[in-house]
């Protein structure tokens, strides 16, 4: 059905970027057609905001609001203010249009005194409004046509378009060329969706054309808009940067720099959260975790009638110091067996934050409810009430659906029908994981950090308890991390005593009502020690996965270096290939005499730099470091370029000297370094081979001793 809505008004701009003005911000809805697509202006439509009162009836001011500015009618009707509350008088308030509702909405809430007047359904983005107010499916009732679309960021900082990328294929040439190219290319693909790698690529692209007086027209009609200037953020300690966001009229714009869902489960993915969130594609695309969920929950709460409010009004309850400490806690991790382990195998409780919302009916609602006096969460003695939560019935199909995915993607020998299954499995499991999370973030609409406590206390017994069953089987628990086990035979037990873990899952997940599930197993796992102490990191281990699938790598890596995202393709590709030889000899000896062959390449200058590339995500403004950090010089060459970088944005650099101080410590990438400082990089290497050598006993300091008395035995035979 509905591709994608626009909202046409003032900001729209044409190819030659004069400002137009075109249907005063009604919606254009354009919707799949065989062979394109068709566009419906609605000209009667009028987004409406609702109000509540505290201590008086909000009817008193129906005329007062109905006479504002942008509002052009206000009616009472009946509205549940919270999921368990009973209908109450509420005033509906029909705004002009959309760009004008949160400017009525902060008039309403200065009334009266402050906290007097609430406003609930403000903040929705605007096609997921339209759509949920007109009870359209934004699901296309096709398959979609894309087209991918790129720049270089010196062009889209100002610099002339000299190469354009286009479906993966890169042109260079002169301007007006590559914008004809662009140009053609639309007119005969049509496509449905434009994949950029930035959003800023429509400006850039128009810019390019009106340079050299080239028609260029991206969407199904001219002009282009700016839906959103960019900005910065802080989430979870991390600054992010989020990009401004473009549109064109009639086609949905993924932006690549700025979409989670796109990246991680592709289009599929994406089309099948359109469906359960009813935000249309363009809009999912740039939405986090979070937005998705909760446009989820919203369109269940318009479904019983609950309003939806802009503000979270939900404070946290009084507890006790000791109920507090008792409460304050996350999920339970074991700490490692530190080295290594053979015939390993991984449970893991499906879903299992999720899971037990479901099964033991955890709601902000019903978490400490008024009606109950029982210890219904162990370890907290919070009350759940019997009444049916409004979170499980959300997250119910959800975890079904998945479930009955992974079993259809199982049966299936369609590499096609396997793939497009994956990308929907992968973004509901990240709808999934946030549900939990998003239970005590202070600004969740419908969250209550209750609950998030009671789903912790039930996932750290529910651990625990699998733990003690695994071992009374005869099995000994290496490791765990809140919802995965990792076991192997106890040497004590002997084999015809011990229980058949398929058994033992069995009974876990009965006593559990959720289920454990075997996940792989593997020839042999190795548990990584922190680097400063003998004890285990929590979250770094690598394996030999048992009977991989021929087109899987036989090995997993957790938390190691070649899963960070700051380490350079060579040294991640050097530590995959120590643990291949870790693999076939078990010896540390042996690990070491193939990373010397590493550095030797290293030091001798073989090695590209493209391949040495550093990426850090820079916190701050250049001009608030004080430190001459390696970031700092990277920073300090982008401007000697004209270039920048706002805080939650990355640099990409290659290190060439990293004994000085200066912008001269370093190289961009995009400078196409030919030289590089190899003695920081082989500090990078040793690292990352510590990680491989630990688990077997040999830390830094026995590898360089090693690798010296190698060094000294090679010079020695030299020698004679």
């Amino acid at each position: 059905m509905t591709l994608t809505v626009d909202f046409e008004d003032s900001e729209t701009r044409s190819a030659a970027r004069s400002r137009t003005r075109s249907g005063d911000g009604d919606p254009v809805v354009w919707e799949c057609t065989d062979d394109g697509a068709t566009a419906t202006r609605d000209t009667d439509y009028a987004p409406t905001v609702w109000v509540t009162r505290e201590g008086g009836p909000v009817a008193a001011v129906r005329e007062t609001v109905a006479g504002m500015v942008d509002v052009r009618g206000a009616t009472v009707e009946r509205r549940r203010r919270e999921w368990r509350a009973d209908p109450e008088s509420a005033l509906r308030v029909t705004v002009d249009r959309v760009d004008r509702i949160r400017p009525v909405a902060t008039k309403l809430t200065d009334l009266g005194r402050p906290g007097e007047y609430r406003c609930y359904g403000v903040d929705l983005s605007p096609g997921f409004r339209y759509c949920l107010d007109r009870g359209l499916s934004p699901v296309p009732d096709r398959e979609l046509r894309t087209l991918e679309l790129g720049t270089t960021e010196a062009a889209r900082n100002g610099d002339p378009l000299d190469s354009v990328t286009v479906d993966g294929d890169t042109f260079e040439g002169n301007t007006g060329g590559l914008v004809a190219r662009v140009a053609d290319t639309v007119a005969e693909v049509d496509p449905d969706v434009l994949v950029l790698d930035a959003g800023a690529t429509i400006p850039t692209l128009y810019e390019a054309a009106a340079t050299a007086g080239r028609t260029l027209q991206l969407g199904r009609r001219p002009g282009w808009k700016r839906l959103a200037g960019e900005s910065t953020y802080e989430s979870y300690g991390q600054v992010h940067h989020s990009p401004a966001r473009y549109t064109v009229p009639g086609r949905a714009v993924v932006d690549r720099s700025n979409t989670f869902f796109y990246r991680q489960a592709g289009l599929d993915g994406c089309l099948d959260l359109v469906e359960r969130s009813w935000k249309p594609l363009q809009e999912l695309a740039w939405a986090s975790i979070g937005n998705v969920l909760t446009a989820i929950q919203i369109r269940e709460a318009r479904d019983r009638g609950v309003l939806v409010p802009w503000r979270s009004y939900r404070h946290e309850r009084f507890k006790s110091a000791r109920t507090l400490a008792d409460a304050d806690r996350g999920g339970h991790t074991l700490e490692p067996a530190v080295g290594v382990h053979e015939d390993v195998h991984e449970l893991d409780f499906g879903s299992l934050y999720p899971s037990i919302m479901i099964e033991y009916n955890l709601s902000p609602e019903t978490v400490r409810c008024d009606c109950h006096d029982r210890a219904d969460v162990p370890g907290l003695g919070y009350s759940v009430c019997d009444d049916r939560g409004y979170l499980p019935d959300v997250l119910g199909p959800l975890v079904t659906d998945r479930r009955a995915m992974k079993r259809e993607r199982a049966a299936t020998d369609d590499p096609e029908r396997r793939r497009a299954l994956d990308r929907r499995i992968e973004a509901i499991k990240w709808i999934l994981v946030s549900s939990f999370g998003y239970q005590g973030f202070s600004n969740a609409k419908f969250g209550r950090i209750e609950c998030h406590e009671a789903i912790n206390a039930h996932a750290r017994e529910i651990l625990l308890d699998a733990k003690a069953e695994l071992e009374a089987g005869g099995w000994r628990v290496l490791h765990g991390i809140v919802d995965s086990l990792w076991v192997t035979a106890a040497p004590d037990v002997p084999d015809r005593e011990r229980t058949p873990l398929a058994e033992l899952a069995e009974r876990i997940t009965e006593q559990a009502r959720v289920p454990l599930e075997y996940e792989a197993a593997y020839d042999w796992i190795a548990f990584v020690p922190r680097a400063d102490s003998d004890a285990g990191a929590l979250t770094k281990y690598f394996g030999r996965v048992a009977d991989p699938a021929p087109s899987d790598d036989a090995h997993t890596y957790r938390g190691i270096e070649c899963r960070q995202d700051s380490t350079p393709p060579f040294v991640a590709d050097c530590q995959r290939e120590l643990i291949r030889t870790f693999d076939t000899h078990r010896d540390p000896e042996a690990v070491c005499d193939r990373l010397a062959g590493q550095l030797q390449t290293l030091r001798s200058g073989a090695v590209d730099p493209a391949e040495l590339v550093v990426e850090k995500r820079v916190s701050n403004e250049r001009e608030a470091y004080s430190q001459r950090t390696r970031s700092v010089a990277a920073l300090d060459r982008l401007a000697d370029t004209g270039l920048g970088r706002e805080p939650g944005q990355s640099v990409r650099y290659v290190v060439t000297d990293d004994g000085r101080d200066s912008r001269e410590r370093v190289r961009l990438a995009r400078e196409s370094p030919t030289e590089y400082d190899a003695e920081f990089y082989a500090d990078r290497l040793l690292r990352a081979a510590e990680s491989v050598c630990a688990p077997l006993g040999w830390r830094r300091g026995g590898i360089e001793d090693y690798l010296a008395d190698r060094a000294d035995a090679s010079l020695s035979a030299f020698g004679r």
